[in-house]
């Protein structure tokens, strides 16, 4: 058994060596008859692991290989066979029946939403035309469309709605979550440039010999400032919808950044950034900072970071109105551009798989206002943002 777990980790690019499983199997021996499978994995994890950034792959196997089991002499359960685990099929179109869909376009869409809103007088259910749910009609709940209006659904299921009608409460990242967070800190300290500022606080012990030395023997003590990294940040998260998934590693890489930069800034947007940004999702409707003033109150010197997924309508981007939430006189893209000139060292992590990016049309245009500095939300990516950020 344990054989098959250390070469499931070796496929998984855990670079365990047969030293280090040889260490684990006389580790075991001492009493393996008493070991549970918490002791066993931190037993495990501490002789197969030297790398903390292995741990994930590490804790993905393990959970995958051992799961079930609750002593090393259980037995391991057997694979439950996929058709007892699947659900019952989805009332959702194929890719082919839903291809054959129009999609009307911005104006046509806003101008036949105006037309039904007019014309309908109740409810309809299953339909192609009307506002209801369960069809194949662009408004609505429930329904599948490609590109379609969002009325009175809980929360997004496809993904393909170009506006959503109904008002959505967002929950502030926890800075406050500090599991998770370690490997992540690692690589935040790439974006580091320390400076001795402030008070003398710190003896200053190399100094101090000096001083001492120079002094007949008599001892002088030296202070110094303590140091402080210099790099100040502006952290902008894209948070609901479909931000829902994600909300773990961002609250992660929010703790870790609160913790490793003393000069940090943070707001919140949705899907894009607007006129307007805010601080507590809580109160978005009615304590906001306008965008034109978070860029005169921040200078250009801050290293400017962008979270989020990247995925929404490609109206919102580009048209004016094209906000799912409310009516924006002028589109993302203009505001992208008014935060990029001014924040020249900026960069933008998608928690998104990246092999899942070109399916987005926005993701695309989103990389081409960034001017390609978009990094998976990855320990590797984290490093290669931070490089980045720190030239």
């Amino acid at each position: 058994m344990f054989t098959e777990f250390f070469l499931k980790l070796r496929e998984s690019d855990v670079p365990a060596t047969l030293r280090e499983y040889l260490t684990l199997l006389e580790a075991l021996d001492e009493n393996v008859s008493d070991i549970g499978i918490d002791e066993f994995y931190y037993l495990s994890r501490s002789a197969l692991v030297k790398d903390e950034r292995n741990y994930d792959k590490f804790d993905r196997v393990f959970g995958e290989y051992f799961k079930g089991v609750e002593a090393l002499g259980d037995s391991l359960f057997s694979e439950i066979p996929e058709e007892w685990l699947r659900r019952e099929i989805e009332k959702l179109l194929s890719p082919e029946e839903r291809a054959k869909l129009d999609k009307l376009g911005w104006e046509k869409l806003m101008e036949t939403l105006r037309e039904r809103l007019a014309e309908q007088k109740g409810r309809h259910q299953g339909g192609s035309k009307w506002i209801g749910t369960g069809g194949t009609s662009p408004f609505g709940a429930y329904g599948d469309h490609p590109e379609g209006v969002r009325i009175g659904q809980h929360e997004g299921r496809r993904g393909s709605a170009v506006k959503v009608w109904d008002k959505r409460e967002y929950k502030n990242f926890d800075d406050s979550v500090v599991i998770g967070t370690r490997n992540i800190k690692v690589a935040l300290r790439r974006l580091r440039q320390f400076v001795r500022d402030g008070s003398d606080v710190e003896f200053d012990l190399d100094d101090t010999i000096h001083a001492t030395a120079n002094n007949g023997g008599w001892l002088d003590v030296r202070m110094r400032p303590e140091r402080h990294n210099k790099i100040r940040v502006l952290l902008l998260m894209d948070v609901g919808g479909s931000m829902n998934v994600h909300v773990k590693t961002c609250e992660e890489l929010f703790s870790a950044a609160r913790s490793e930069f003393k000069d940090l800034e943070y707001f919140y947007f949705h899907n894009c950034v607007y006129e307007a940004l805010w601080k507590d999702n809580s109160r978005r409707h009615t304590e906001r900072m306008a965008t034109w003033d978070v860029i005169r109150t921040y200078p250009a010197e801050y290293k400017l970071i962008f979270v989020g997924d990247a995925s929404m309508s490609p109206y919102e981007i580009a048209y004016p109105g094209g906000s799912v939430e409310h009516w924006n006189e002028e589109p993302g893209g203009a505001w992208m551009n008014r935060l990029l000139h001014v924040y020249s060292s900026a960069i933008w992590l998608n928690p998104e798989p990246e092999a899942n990016w070109s399916y987005t049309q926005s993701n695309q245009m989103i990389r081409e206002l960034i001017a390609e500095r978009m990094y998976p939300l990855t320990l590797s990516g984290l490093e290669e943002g931070m490089k980045y950020l720190a030239r």
